[in-house]
């Protein structure tokens, strides 16, 4: 069964997101979409370093949850800062010392900063301990880092170390 579906969980995904995108459940987008799935995890296989282990699958749908009203509030946030007369945004470069050890931990976190409006990870260390981070408002830095730390970091790490 692994053979046929390496990572049930990308499979599964994948077929989701190709009713999504072609916005119709019919007979031959199902067949298709379910071809899709089973060929790209098995062509790829060889490129996935480890295997997908989701320790907490309760704390990765409320860090879904999280991360989808954050981004809501940030676009509402960020439109605001851009709109206003007042020009007081404060830029800042942040370096965040992660915590997390699990390589896929610290690419969705770096994603989810990046996804975030207002946030882009810039780099990350050679020795992946160190997140470089942009924010287009950071009044309190280190409030910033905090924040990231305990509303993104803190539930990966649940999910995936």
């Amino acid at each position: 069964m692994s053979r046929i579906f390496p990572h049930p969980l990308l499979s599964l995904f994948l077929i989701l997101v190709w009713l999504l995108l072609n916005n119709t459940t019919s007979f031959g987008h199902i067949v298709l979409g379910s071809i899709i799935a089973i060929l790209v995890p098995v062509l790829t296989r060889e490129f996935w370093l480890e295997n997908i282990k989701i320790k907490n699958t309760k704390v990765l749908f409320k860090f879904i949850g999280v991360f989808i009203w954050d981004v809501l509030v940030a676009n509402v946030v960020v439109a605001k800062l851009i709109l206003s007369k007042n020009s007081s945004l404060m830029p800042a470069f942040m370096v965040i010392d992660l915590d997390i050890k699990n390589s896929l931990g610290v690419s969705i976190l770096a994603n989810t900063i990046s996804l975030t409006p207002g946030t882009v990870s810039c780099d990350l260390s050679l020795d992946r301990k160190q997140l470089l981070v942009h924010a287009l408002h950071a009044p309190d830095v280190q409030e910033s880092i905090d924040e990231i730390k305990k509303r993104y970091e803190l539930p990966l790490m649940e999910v995936f170390d």
